[in-house]
């Protein structure tokens, strides 16, 4: 332990005569996150534990340096502080990145979270943009911090506890409004009873936006590995006939149509979805389904509508959303007459 402690003046000095090596070691670190994603999911518990760790650092970090410079004779510089908060930052946005990348629908609201996510992993790694925006203003650092905590807690539940998307959500939410709360003063000048009112009331404010924003957070473990629209299922291989983008009136008068979901899930994960069936825009049905996690391939789940309205023409979609109203991915066709077919 001595031996280990005589070296460690020696690697602050190396630190600060080679600063630009630990920046390359934190961007390649977080490249390998999202490159090896798929063989590191165990990886999420261990980021969230470090992410929680750090955040008590950030809060304590003037106390902590004095304790460490009186207890072993040296002070821990900042600069070599900042290099380590920028690595889990990295380590943490790219190992979530691919996750909401795949589970994103692109033409909804969803793109907006995920476009935030991509912009933080960018500003992690762009050193003039995190060291001299984002650093210098620790109410900014703490919700960049809440952010990443929030996605990695987002995709950690479900794979290690199995939780549900709605049980995720709700504890990523508030880990994340608890831990933004020091920030809260920086984001608020004045002073006096209005000032104390608005701090009192923007947590709630925070909390009740971030719950009420849920449908365009994508679910992060849940995505479409298969999908289709037929007028044909075979119920012993669990496949689907023929994928359809138009069907006309007679098929859908011969035996309805199927919509069939095989949806990626973690293992031990049990989730009820929905398959919600619309007609130009507005929703004619909706079906509750029980999957269950752990097939690579995904689980299959499928819904068989058999009552249309009085004119089925037109646009239809079936949403496939969780319980807590997050999109996992929508199928699309059109109902046309024979004749315009």
């Amino acid at each position: 332990m001595n031996a280990l402690l005589d070296r460690i003046p020696a690697l602050l000095a190396w630190t600060r005569r080679y600063p630009g090596l630990i920046a390359l070691f934190g961007f390649c670190s977080g490249l390998a996150s999202f490159l090896l994603v798929d063989r590191q999911a165990h990886l999420a518990k261990v980021l969230g534990v470090v992410l929680l760790v750090s955040w008590l650092w950030l809060m304590l970090e003037n106390l902590l340096r004095e304790r460490i410079a009186r207890r072993f004779g040296f002070e821990l510089p900042l600069p070599l502080l900042r290099y380590a908060t920028q690595m889990i930052h990295q380590e943490s946005l790219f190992f979530v990145l691919p996750f909401f990348l795949i589970t994103t629908t692109w033409n909804s609201g969803q793109l907006l979270f995920s476009g935030l996510l991509a912009a933080a992993a960018l500003v992690s790694i762009t050193d003039p943009l995190y060291y001299r925006w984002l650093a210098p203003r620790r109410w900014l650092l703490l919700v960049f911090h809440s952010l990443a905590l929030f996605a990695v807690m987002l995709t950690a539940l479900p794979i290690i506890f199995h939780l549900s998307t709605p049980q995720s959500y709700g504890i990523a939410l508030t880990l994340a409004t608890l831990l933004a709360l020091p920030s809260l003063p920086g984001l608020i000048g004045g002073a006096g009873w209005r000032r104390t009112l608005a701090l009192a009331l923007l947590p709630l404010a925070l909390a009740g936006g971030g719950w009420m924003a849920r449908v365009w957070v994508p679910p992060a473990t849940l995505w479409l590995a298969d999908v289709a629209i037929s007028d044909r299922f075979d119920g012993q291989l669990r496949t689907p006939g023929e994928p359809l983008t138009t069907v006309t009136l007679a098929q859908l008068q011969d035996d309805g149509l199927y919509a069939y979901t095989a949806i990626n899930a973690p293992r031990g994960l049990n989730e009820r979805i929905y398959h919600l069936w619309q007609h130009n825009g507005r929703e004619v049905d909706r079906i509750a389904l029980d999957i269950h996690g752990g097939r690579k391939e995904g689980y299959r789940a499928w819904t068989h509508k058999l009552n249309f309205p009085h004119d089925p023409q037109g646009r239809w979609q079936v949403r496939v959303v969780t319980e807590a109203g997050q999109m996992i991915g929508v199928l699309r066709f059109d109902v046309v007459d024979a004749a315009a077919k």
